[in-house]
């Protein structure tokens, strides 16, 4: 018996049919709708983890910078429930900082003139040594420089989403600050170092440094926040460093899951704002897909977005085929490297086909197929054995049942 599926793809639903004897099932933990988002941020700022309300940490001169994570959903709804809380707490406007990382759009802040009227606005330079402070130096010599403003700041509130990531396992929270916030020596010595492998209980080196730096610095205070579906707010978890490993655990209860067999069709959706959509999130929905693939597997990535693409993107399309990009990609380190790392090893090792609002040439020379519609997804599910769908493809990490 054949049951449609409806998966989102951007803001549309595209209805597909898998017919039952042919779907691989996705085993998840169970879980409600969110409550209303605002309720939720000033539930985790009141009742933090294994903390005191957020508020009694604060004095009313405390100069704060909130390192904030501009690709949030509904990020200047949160920001406000945020300033909001920090006025509860007498701290004005004009003590406030709200610090953005290079990748943030440049007109991010004049989007929100109006409703953060008052509150400073910086996007971090890290080639800029006047806006850099040297903070310490690790355990294994690395010396380390950060933003001047975070380091000068009397309370550090780090607002981002905690997220799956190729480069430290778990985005968000402490690498938030390092390397995100570094100079571009430390910024740069990371990038390209990706892993197709999924986060285990283990935390990942660039983790493991990068909360060693958040020690250093004092005691930030964490708004970890867990996406659900489309531009959805699953969860917030807020404390202090203690509270990550929290932000881990709720982040695999709404996203982590297993399938019983290894499908040869895989078809990988991405919802929500296609405004919010990367390369990146290309290509970790294709790798999410390429886990639980045999290599050779045919892969459709759906997405309504018409990514940037960067200079690691536009050398990929000048090459014959994808063997050799990893050595390209480390000559030249674009600063879309890790992205196109990861898009290079599913495109060499996978069939991939994409649904996207770019055009079919610029597909093709990211060596995919380029598809259009439910119509020719469907082709593409009627002629595999076994069919897997994942929504959300770049949010989740699936693995196979031993």
């Amino acid at each position: 018996m054949s049951m449609p599926n409806e998966l989102m793809v951007g803001l549309s639903s595209w209805s597909l049919t898998v017919p039952a004897k042919r779907a691989v099932e996705v085993t998840r933990t169970p879980f409600a709708a969110p409550p209303p988002l605002a309720e939720l941020v000033q539930k985790a700022l009141d009742k933090p983890f294994g903390f005191e309300p957020l508020r009694r940490a604060l004095t009313p001169d405390d100069r704060v910078t909130i390192v904030l994570d501009s690709q949030l959903p509904k990020v200047a709804e949160i920001l406000e429930v945020v300033l909001g809380y920090l006025r509860t707490a007498l701290i004005p406007p004009e003590l406030v900082t709200v610090l953005t990382t290079p990748e943030a759009p440049q007109n991010w802040s004049e989007q929100h003139a109006v409703e953060f009227a008052g509150v400073k606005r910086e996007i971090h330079d890290p080639a800029d040594r006047k806006k850099l402070a040297y903070l310490a130096s690790t355990r294994e010599g690395r010396r380390i420089y950060l933003n001047r403003t975070l380091v000068d700041g009397d309370f550090i509130i780090v607002l981002t989403g905690r997220g799956y990531d190729p480069l430290a396992g778990y985005a968000g929270a402490e690498v938030a600050i390092f390397p995100a916030l570094g100079d571009d020596e430390n910024r740069n010595a990371f990038q390209g170092q990706v892993s197709i492998d999924a986060p285990g209980e283990e935390a990942w080196s660039i983790r493991v440094e990068a909360e060693e730096v958040v020690r250093m610095l004092g005691m930030p205070f964490f708004v970890q926040i867990i996406e659900g579906a489309g531009d959805t707010v699953q969860d917030v978890v807020a404390g202090l460093l203690e509270s990550s490993p929290e932000g881990v655990r709720r982040q695999d209860a709404r996203w982590f899951g297993t399938v019983t067999d290894e499908p040869d069709t895989v078809v990988a959706a991405i919802s929500g704002e296609p405004e919010r959509v990367t390369f990146m999130d290309l290509a970790k929905a294709a790798v999410c897909a390429a886990r639980v693939a045999p290599k050779g597997s045919r892969i459709a990535v759906l997405t309504a977005a018409t990514p940037t693409l960067g200079d690691g993107a536009q050398l990929l399309r000048s090459m014959d085929s994808p063997a050799g990009a990893k050595r390209f990609l480390a000559k030249r380190k674009p600063a879309d490297w890790s992205a196109c790392r990861l898009w290079a090893y599913v495109v060499k090792n996978y069939s991939i086909f994409l649904a996207s609002g770019l055009p079919d040439a610029v597909a093709e020379e990211l060596f995919t197929t380029p598809i259009h519609g439910q119509d020719e997804v469907q082709r593409l599910i009627d002629s595999g054995e076994k069919v897997l769908l994942i929504p959300d493809a770049h949010k989740t990490i699936l693995a196979t049942e031993e």
